[in-house]
């Protein structure tokens, strides 16, 4: 098996992971406050990114060379993580994974503005269809609210979170001076938890957290360590082997893996015409993809 083959599994098993956190996320969005809730989700990650560190390149004096990356960075990723709990307390799964799908295409013009990336024609034509398929699954095929240009309170949140995690990505390669990633993601978890520390204090200090059930203490437990830090680990593999823009390709699988999570835990499935927009992702996908098989 070549470097290149594993780091599409790699990142396949990546969009699986990361879809369980839309799924199990809807389970515990109303349990805690999104501050709260991610706050320890960021604690554990920076536990188990720190400890993966100090295992391998270890965190040299060189690595806390201008703080201030760090917090810009820590704090839109914490808002991205805030704004989707927000959005999932009253969004399907389904439809903000779709919203997760427009990370790319608003990526693409965030690397053009910062980093002067330039995106090539087929790219930009795979990232419409991705785009149209992701608003199909959004407005629920339902033509009229398209039109009418519906969209629900959940996914206006999410949207803009959307729009920070977007920003993050060549906000990395604009902050980065030589660091590790692994190293320079441990930065990263640090400040976005003081970020979240400062901004939910208030949270944090009012919640009960003796009576945070079990089933809520095991998902936050995965979204730390599958949908964070091995995540993590499974992207910078893919990135080492892979071109960033087929990395990002496999973002237009979450919806599906949502699919098949809502349909595990009971929830049923969607209707007919929306897998009609799921199937434009794949294709946007295949894309962005075909010369490497």
């Amino acid at each position: 098996m070549t470097l290149a083959l594993r780091g599409h599994l790699a990142m396949l098993l990546f969009s699986a992971l990361v879809a369980g956190s839309f799924s199990l996320g809807a389970m515990s969005a109303n349990a805690l406050p999104p501050a709260a809730l991610n706050a320890v989700r960021f604690l554990i990650a920076a536990v188990v990114i720190g400890v993966v560190a100090l295992a391998t390149k270890g965190l040299p004096h060189s690595t806390w060379r201008a703080p201030w990356r760090y917090l810009i960075l820590g704090g839109l990723f914490a808002g991205y993580f805030v704004l989707m709990f927000e959005g999932l307390k009253t969004a399907h799964p389904v439809s903000t994974a779709a919203v997760f799908t427009l990370t790319p295409i608003m990526s693409a013009m965030f690397g053009w503005g910062l980093l002067g990336q330039i995106t090539t024609r087929r790219m930009v034509i795979a990232l419409t269809i991705g785009a149209l398929g992701a608003l199909w699954v959004i407005f629920r095929a339902d033509w009229q609210a398209f039109r009418r240009f519906e969209v629900g309170q959940g996914e206006l949140y999410y949207f803009w979170g959307c729009v920070l995690h977007a920003l993050y990505t060549p906000m990395v390669r604009r902050l980065n001076r030589g660091e590790a990633p692994v190293v320079f993601t441990f930065g990263t978890l640090v400040a976005g938890l003081l970020v979240l520390l400062l901004y939910g204090a208030h949270d944090i200090l009012q919640t009960d957290w003796t009576m945070v059930t079990a089933q809520v203490w095991l998902i936050i437990l995965y979204l730390a360590v599958f949908a964070s830090a091995a995540s993590f680990v499974l992207v910078q593999f893919a990135a080492l082997h892979l071109p960033s823009a087929k990395v990002m390709a496999y973002t237009y699988l979450v919806p599906s893996w949502v699919i098949c999570w809502e349909f595990v835990l009971g929830n049923g499935a969607p209707s007919p015409l929306v897998l009609v927009g799921i199937a434009l992702t794949c294709v946007a996908l295949y894309l962005l993809l075909e010369k490497d098989f």
